[in-house]
C-alpha cells in the first residue's frame, strides 16, 4: 500500500469516527428545542416597589376670603406674587363699617355719661339719707322719710351697677365694630405665593352666608403629596418607608421622600349613605351597590422639599412605594419561576451543559414581577427556561414543569 493511499485511508476512518461521535451526541443529549426561550442567570440589583398615582399640593393652601360684605376697593396682589404674613391683598369699602364704629362709640359715650350723672344723684342720695339718720334718730322726721331716703340709695347704687354692665356691652361693642372695620382690610395669613385671584377689584362681596375667596394662597418650597394606594397593596405599605416619585414632565428624575402616614380611611367614606338620614332606602341601595363595585384607594402622605420651585401645583407625582432593595444579588426573569412546592420554594427549569432541561427547587427573595431575586437554588451563567412558543407561533411563559421527554 503506497503512502498517498494510506493517508487517505486513515482520513477516512478519522472522518466516520466524527461522524459517528456526532450522531451519538445527538441521540443521547439533544440541543434545547427550539420553541423554548431561555435566560442566564445574572448579578444585579433588584427592588420591589408599590406603584400609586398621586397629586402634589403646597404644603399650606390657604384660601384668604372676607369676612364682612361690600365692594372692593383695591386689589394689591398680583397672580405669581409671593407675599409674606401681613402683608395687604385687598380693601373693602369700609364706610359702612366705619359708621358702625362711631355709632358704638357714641352709645359708650352716652353709657357713661348716663353713669356720670347717676354718681352724682348717688352722692345726693347719700347726704340726704345721712341727714335723714340724724334728724330720725333725734325724732325730728318720720320713718317713713328714713325709709324713702334709704331706698333712693340704693335704688341709684343698682342702676349705676346697671349702666356698668351696659357700659362692657357697650366696650364690646366699639371692639367688635374695629375688628370688622379690620375685616376690610385683608392681609396675608402666612408667607406663600399668589395661586389664584378669585374676585376682582370691583367686584362686590357678601359675607352674610359665607366668606367669598378673594385670593387662593400657597406655601410652595415644600410639597405635600397624596399617593393613592388600592387597597391590594396598602396592607404591605407602613409609614418611614422610601418612596420616590417622577412628574411627567421629567420622567428621568426622581424625587425622594419618606412615607410619613396613610389616612385611616378611603374618601369615599365622606359620601357614604349612612351617616344621612334624609336619603331613601333605593338610594341606600343604589349607593351601596356603586361603592361595592367601585375601586377602593388609600391615601399616602408624604412631604418633599421644592427649593427650586420645579415642582407646581396639582401635578401628576408617578410614585413608587419601596417595599425592599437587594443588590448584587443572583436574579432570573420573573417569567421562569414555576409553581410552589409547599414548602416555600418555586420550581425553575434549568437548561444543562448538553441541552437538557431538568426541573430545580429554588428560594425566591424579592419579586417584583419583573425581574426575581435567588437567594438559594442557581448559580450565575445558568440558563433557565422562561417560555414556549407554540405551534402557532403564540409565547407562552413558564407553569407547571414538562413532562419527561419534553
Amino acid at each position: 500500500m503506497t503512502p498517498r493511499l494510506r493517508i487517505t485511508l486513515v482520513a477516512a476512518i478519522v472522518g466516520l469516527v466524527a461522524l459517528a461521535g456526532f450522531v451519538v451526541r445527538a441521540v443521547l443529549a439533544p440541543a434545547p428545542a427550539a420553541d423554548v426561550m431561555t435566560a442566564a442567570v445574572t448579578v444585579g440589583d433588584i427592588e420591589e416597589t408599590v406603584l400609586a398615582s398621586g397629586t402634589l399640593k403646597p404644603v399650606k393652601l390657604v384660601a384668604v376670603g372676607a369676612q364682612v360684605s361690600g365692594r372692593v376697593t383695591a386689589l394689591k396682589v398680583t397672580l405669581g406674587q409671593a407675599v409674606a404674613a401681613g402683608d395687604l391683598i385687598a380693601e373693602i369699602d369700609s364706610l359702612t363699617q366705619q359708621n358702625a364704629l362711631r355709632t358704638a362709640i357714641a352709645s359708650l359715650q352716652n353709657t357713661r355719661a348716663q353713669r356720670t350723672e347717676k354718681e352724682a344723684t348717688l352722692a345726693n342720695a347719700e347726704a340726704s339719707l345721712g341727714r335723714h339718720q340724724v334728724t330720725f334718730a333725734q325724732k325730728a322726721s318720720s320713718r317713713a322719710d328714713y325709709d324713702s331716703a334709704e331706698t333712693t340709695v340704693k335704688t341709684t347704687r343698682a342702676q349705676i351697677a346697671q349702666l356698668d354692665a351696659q357700659i362692657v356691652e357697650a366696650e364690646v361693642a366699639v371692639e367688635t365694630a374695629r375688628i370688622n372695620l379690620g375685616y376690610t382690610r385683608i392681609t396675608a395669613p402666612i408667607d406663600g405665593t399668589v395661586l389664584a385671584i378669585v374676585t376682582q377689584e370691583g367686584q362686590t362681596v357678601n359675607a352674610v352666608q359665607s366668606a367669598p375667596t378673594i385670593v387662593v394662597l400657597g406655601r410652595l418650597d415644600v410639597m405635600t403629596v397624596r399617593a393613592e394606594i388600592s387597597e391590594a397593596d396598602v396592607v404591605k405599605v407602613r409609614s418611614g418607608q422610601q418612596v420616590y416619585f417622577t412628574i411627567l414632565g421629567d420622567p428621568e428624575q426622581r424625587f425622594h421622600a419618606t412615607l410619613e402616614s396613610i389616612e385611616p380611611a378611603p374618601e369615599s367614606i365622606r359620601s357614604d349613605s349612612s351617616f344621612s338620614t334624609s336619603t331613601t332606602s333605593s338610594s341606600s341601595s343604589s349607593t351601596s351597590s356603586s361603592t361595592s363595585t367601585s375601586a377602593i384607594y388609600y391615601n399616602g402622605i408624604f412631604n418633599v422639599p421644592n427649593p427650586e420651585g420645579r415642582l407646581r401645583t396639582y401635578m401628576t407625582a408617578q410614585v413608587r412605594i419601596v417595599l425592599g432593595t437587594a443588590t448584587k444579588v443572583l436574579t432570573v426573569p420573573a417569567a421562569a419561576l414555576g409553581p410552589g412546592n409547599g414548602d416555600g420554594a418555586q420550581t425553575v427549569q434549568v437548561v444543562g451543559p448538553g441541552g437538557e432541561i431538568t426541573s430545580r427547587p429554588v428560594t425566591v427573595g424579592l419579586n417584583n414581577k419583573v425581574m426575581a431575586e435567588i437567594r438559594t437554588g442557581l448559580r450565575e451563567g445558568e440558563r433557565v427556561v422562561t417560555g414556549r412558543r407554540s405551534s402557532e407561533g403564540q409565547t407562552r411563559t413558564m407553569g407547571p414543569p414538562p413532562p419527561m421527554g419534553f
